[in-house]
C-alpha cells in the first residue's frame, strides 16, 4: 500500500474537493427561494442554473477519476502481490499440512482488491467531511445543527454495532471456505475412485454439511448488514424529514428563510449519507480486513526467498552429512541420521520396506524438505545456498505420483523454458527412450496432455515425466519408484537412461521395490524405520538382508 500512497492522496484530494462542490445543490436551492423566486429574476435563475451546471459536470468528473484510481490501486496491489501469493502457494504444502483446497491466499488477494476497487473506500474517504455539513446546518441555525449531530450520532451507533454484529459470522464463514472448496476439489481429482465405489453420495452428504454451515454464516451476516442498512437508510430519511418540520417552524417563527428549509434537508442528507454508504459496505470491509490479516500472517510466516549468489554448475559430489527430517507440520522423525556421499558416476539405489523413509530421503536430496538436523550438499554448497530456480537447473526428479501439466508434450519436458531449444527437448526425450513413442501420438511433441496428463496412460507418463526429468543433462536425478507403471520396454529405456546419466559424469539415486529398477546402479542404501541399515557396493548390499532394530518412535521438538 505504500507504493500506492501517491494515488491515495491523490484520492484524498478529489474527496475534499467533490465534498466541497457538494455544497452546490443546497447552496443553489437557498438562491432560488431566497433570491429568485422574491425578486421573479430569470437571468438570475439562468445564471445560476449554469452555475450550478457546471459545478456539478466537476464534480462527476472528479467523481469518476476517484473511482477509476480506486480501481487502479486494487489493481496495483494484486500485480504487486500476485507472483509472491503464487509462489506461496507452491512453497506452502512443502513448510506446513495442508488445509482446505490451499488457494485461499488467492482468494484473499481477490477480497482485498475488490474492495479497495469498489466504492467501500470512496465512502471512508467522504467520512472525515460529515463536519463540515454539520457546521454548515449550524452556521443556518443551531437547532438544525443539534438535530444533524443528533442523527449523525445515531448512525455512528449503528455502524459500531455493523462491526461488533458481523465480525463472528464474517470470520466463520471464511473459515469454512477453504474445506467447502477441498471437498469438492478432492472429488473432482479423485472422480474415478469416486464413481467405481460409490462414495458420491456420502462425498455430498458430507460437503452439503460443510456448506449449510458456510451458507448459514454468510446468510447471518447477510442479514445483520442489511437490517442496520436499512436502520440506517430509514433513520437518515426520518431525520431528514424531521429537519424539513423544524426548518418550517424556524420559518414560522421568522429566523431562517424559506430556502434554508430545503437547504438544511438536503445537507443534513448529504452529512449522513457517507455513514450510510460505510454501513452498506460494512460486510466487505469485514472480509476485507479478516483477507488482510490472514494474508499477511501467511506471508510473515513464509518470507520472500532473497535472491542467491549465482553458484557454478555442481559437477563433482552429492554428500549427505547425518540428515534428519520429519513432514511439515509434524514432529516424528522420518529420517534419522543418513549419512554418505556420491561422487560424479555413481548411481545409488535406495531399497527398504514400505514407510521405511525413502521417498522422504528423495525429498531432502532435491531440497523439498529442509532438515531438522544435518545437511545436503552439491560440491560442498547446502542446497540452501541456490535459490528454487538456480537449484532446479541442477536437478531432475520422477515423483512416485506423477503429474503433468496441462500443455503439450514439449511443454511438459522442457518444464515450461519459454527459451527451450527443440534439440534440447528430443534430447531428454531420447535419454529417457521415449522419443519413438512421442512420435506415435496425434500431434507428436504437440500433442496436448490435458489437466493432470489425462490425455496419456500411466506408463507414457511415467516416461514422459522421465524424459522432463533428464531435460537439459541435470547433475543429480533421483528417481522415486521410476518402474511402478512401465512394461518391459520401459524398464529397459528406464535401464538406459540411467546408465546415461552415469556415463556422462552426472549423479542417478533411485527409490526402489524391484530389482529391476537398480539393474544399471553401483551402491545401494538400504533402509528401515527411516534409519540407515546398510550402504555400499550393490553386491554386499543386495547379498546381505539387514534385519530391522526395534525402535521407540521418536519426535523432535
Amino acid at each position: 500500500m505504500n507504493r500506492s500512497r501517491k494515488a491515495l492522496l491523490g484520492v484524498a484530494l478529489f474527496s475534499s474537493v467533490i465534498n466541497i462542490l457538494m455544497l452546490s445543490g443546497p447552496l443553489f436551492m437557498m438562491q432560488v427561494y431566497d433570491r429568485v423566486l422574491p425578486s421573479r429574476s430569470i437571468p438570475t435563475l439562468i445564471a445560476l442554473a449554469i452555475l450550478v451546471g457546471l459545478l456539478f459536470a466537476i464534480q462527476g468528473v472528479l467523481d469518476g477519476i476517484r473511482a477509476r484510481i480506486l480501481q487502479r490501486v486494487g489493481r496495483s496491489f494484486d500485480s504487486f502481490l500476485s507472483g509472491r501469493v503464487f509462489n506461496t502457494i507452491l512453497r506452502l504444502p512443502l513448510a506446513k499440512p495442508a488445509h482446505g483446497d490451499g488457494l485461499q491466499p488467492v482468494r484473499d488477494l481477490d477480497q482485498i482488491r475488490m474492495f479497495l476497487g469498489s466504492a467501500g473506500p470512496a465512502a471512508f474517504f467522504d467520512l472525515p467531511w460529515m463536519p463540515l455539513y454539520i457546521v454548515v446546518c449550524y452556521l443556518i441555525h443551531p437547532l438544525i445543527g443539534y438535530a444533524a449531530i443528533a442523527g449523525a450520532l445515531v448512525i455512528v451507533a449503528v455502524s459500531l454495532t455493523a462491526e461488533f454484529a458481523n465480525r463472528g459470522p464474517s470470520r466463520e464463514a471464511a473459515e469454512l471456505a477453504g474445506p467447502r472448496n477441498s471437498v469438492l476439489d478432492a472429488g473432482r481429482r479423485n472422480a474415478e475412485v469416486v464413481a467405481a465405489m460409490g462414495m458420491s453420495e456420502r462425498l455430498r452428504s458430507r460437503w452439503e454439511s460443510i456448506n449449510s454451515k458456510y451458507l448459514d454464516s454468510q446468510q447471518k451476516a447477510a442479514d445483520r448488514t442489511s437490517g442496520l442498512s436499512s436502520i440506517a437508510r430509514t433513520f437518515r430519511l426520518f431525520i431528514q424529514s424531521m429537519v424539513l418540520a423544524l426548518g418550517a417552524f424556524l420559518v414560522i417563527e421568522n429566523e431562517v428563510t424559506t430556502g434554508a428549509i430545503i437547504a438544511s434537508a438536503i445537507l443534513v442528507s448529504r452529512a449522513l449519507g457517507p455513514v450510510e454508504q460505510a454501513v452498506a459496505h460494512w460486510k466487505n470491509l469485514v472480509a476485507a480486513r479478516i483477507s488482510w490479516r490472514r494474508l499477511g500472517e501467511l506471508l510473515k510466516v513464509m518470507p520472500d526467498q532473497p535472491n542467491a549468489l549465482q553458484l557454478p554448475a555442481p559437477q563433482k559430489s552429492l554428500s549427505v552429512e547425518h540428515v534428519t527430517a520429519v513432514p511439515p507440520g509434524s514432529k516424528r522423525l522420518v529420517v534419522q541420521d543418513i549419512a554418505f556421499a556420491l561422487s560424479a558416476g555413481d548411481g545409488l539405489g535406495v531399497v527398504g520396506a514400505s514407510g521405511s523413509g525413502k521417498s522422504s530421503l528423495a525429498r531432502l536430496l532435491i531440497g523439498a524438505w529442509r532438515p531438522v538436523r544435518g545437511t545436503v550438499r552439491l560440491d560442498g554448497a547446502s542446497l540452501d545456498q541456490w535459490s528454487s530456480e538456480q537449484l532446479g537447473a541442477h536437478i531432475g526428479y520422477l515423483p512416485q505420483d506423477i503429474e503433468l501439466f496441462d500443455g503439450s508434450v514439449a511443454d511438459n519436458i522442457c518444464r515450461f523454458d519459454p527459451d527451450a531449444k527443440d534439440e534440447d527437448v528430443i534430447a531428454a526425450a531420447m535419454a529417457a527412450g521415449v522419443h519413438e513413442l512421442i512420435l506415435k501420438f496425434p500431434d507428436g511433441y504437440e500433442t496436448q496432455l490435458g489437466e493432470g496428463g489425462s490425455a496419456l496412460s500411466a506408463g507414457q507418463r511415467q516416461r514422459v515425466a522421465l524424459a522432463r526429468a533428464l531435460y537439459r543433462d541435470p547433475f543429480l536425478v533421483v528417481l522415486d519408484e521410476p518402474n511402478s507403471n512401465l512394461d518391459g520396454a520401459g524398464e529397459e529405456a528406464l535401464t538406459s537412461a540411467i546408465r546415461g546419466v552415469r556415463k556422462r559424469g552426472g549423479v542417478v539415486v533411485v527409490i526402489a521395490h524391484r530389482p529391476s529398477a537398480i539393474a544399471a546402479v553401483n551402491l545401494v542404501l538400504a533402509m528401515g524405520e527411516g534409519k540407515q541399515m546398510g550402504f555400499g557396493p550393490k553386491e554386499e548390499i543386495v547379498s546381505t538382508t539387514p534385519r530391522p532394530v526395534k525402535q521407540v518412535e521418536r519426535t523432535v521438538s
